[in-house]
């Protein structure tokens, strides 16, 4: 951008905040969010109080603003972003970006103060284990009022964007996640988990069904390796899935928890043998895309949401630990080979996953958003 075009004073909502740790809708406000803020953009990103003990005023540009949440599994991002928007309707803010489909009966309140608002989508979050019966249910009502409120829904996948124009007719902009190319810088970051670099495999995720830890777990049992599996990360509200988890006896497993360090998340990614992702139920993955980036070869669940990103750039496992099993045995066998698949998944992110096209896909729908205004009042915008 240069100086003569319009800036825009822009209301980020629906994230944990910013600094990120990682996750990916908190990567996205920090990656989009610091980009915004350079090209002259005055950002606000609504941070939860509770995961901040150190509460900064301003970060990468981003001016930052603490707002309580519920901390419950079903009400937290309700009960946040109803808090974020009961103060964001009170600032002239030119837009509100929005993530989580969660959020879609909230966008009612900015439609009838005629504040224009972009939603970002996410995944299919009604498929996802971890929600009961009501939970499922809520998350599909919210979804179909998110496409009668919200003047712009953004789908982070080409799968995505067409399962809402088939199941709903309702068009939708298409803008990935972005993720930078990383190498090693300090491998010395793994001894302190008895670590080598490619003596390893590795998942990071949060230990819930639809990310399929277990599974791995139960592969990995049976896999006759001298090499160790790491699995990263951890359930804020632990469950009986989560318990099942360490109940392994498996002394090749380790849990290391939660690590939000990025640089030793840099350093497990680069220098492990092969990486494991089971998440299914989203759209572009940020773990995935980040792994990619990183140069891992990548064993990924086979869902179309995983193969739209990954492509030929690694192999898939059909949900059973059989499958698994055999993928990493063949990975075990096939070594000499990981190497171009590494390659070929840091091509695939430099090509068409870089934050810069990502904000400037933004960009563009806000003009367009800011251009419709006068239409927006009482009416859904027409973006296309």
């Amino acid at each position: 951008m240069n100086g003569a075009e319009e800036k825009f004073k822009i209301a980020v909502i629906g994230t944990r905040g910013v600094p990120a740790r990682y996750g990916g809708f908190e990567t996205c406000a920090e990656e989009l969010g610091k980009r915004l803020a350079h090209h002259g953009h005055e950002v606000v990103v609504y941070c939860r109080r509770s995961y901040y003990e150190k509460r900064l005023k301003s970060y990468e540009g981003m001016n930052l603003v603490y707002v309580p949440c519920i901390n419950h599994k079903a009400l937290e991002t309700f009960s946040h972003t109803l808090f974020s928007l009961v103060h964001a309707l009170k600032v002239p803010y030119d837009l509100i970006l929005i993530f989580n489909v969660a959020n879609g009966p909230l966008l009612l309140l900015p439609k009838l103060a005629g504040k224009p608002v972009v939603l970002n989508l996410d995944g299919l979050e009604w498929e996802r284990g971890k929600w009961s019966f009501l939970g499922k249910t809520f998350y599909r009502l919210a979804a179909r009022l998110a496409v009668r409120l919200a003047p712009a829904l953004v789908a982070d996948s080409r799968a995505i964007q067409a399962f809402y124009r088939q199941k709903f007719g309702k068009e939708t902009e298409y803008i990935p996640y972005g993720a930078a190319i990383e190498k090693s810088q300090s491998p010395s970051l793994l001894s302190p988990f008895n670590l080598v670099p490619r003596n390893y495999f590795l998942q990071i995720t949060r230990f819930e069904p639809e990310n399929n830890p277990l599974l791995t777990v139960k592969a990995f049992e049976k896999l006759r390796t001298n090499k160790k599996l790491v699995l990263v990360g951890g359930a804020k509200y632990p469950s009986k899935y989560s318990r099942e988890l360490y109940n392994t006896k498996d002394q090749r497993i380790i849990f290391p928890g939660f690590i939000y360090d990025k640089n030793i998340i840099r350093e497990l990614l680069t220098n492990c043998f092969a990486y494991i992702h089971g998440n299914e139920a989203g759209g572009t993955n940020p773990a995935l895309l980040q792994a990619m980036g990183c140069g891992c070869f990548v064993v990924a669940r086979d869902v179309i949401f995983n193969r739209e990103v990954l492509r030929e750039a690694g192999i898939y496992y059909k949900k059973n630990a059989d499958d698994l099993l055999v993928k990493l045995e063949w990975a075990l066998e096939n070594e000499a080979m990981l190497d171009k698949y590494r390659a070929r998944a840091q091509q695939i992110v430099a090509t068409d996953y870089q934050w810069d096209a990502v904000t400037a896909s933004y960009e563009s729908l806000f003009k367009r958003l800011k251009i419709l205004r006068g239409k927006y009042q009482g009416n859904e915008a027409r973006l296309r």
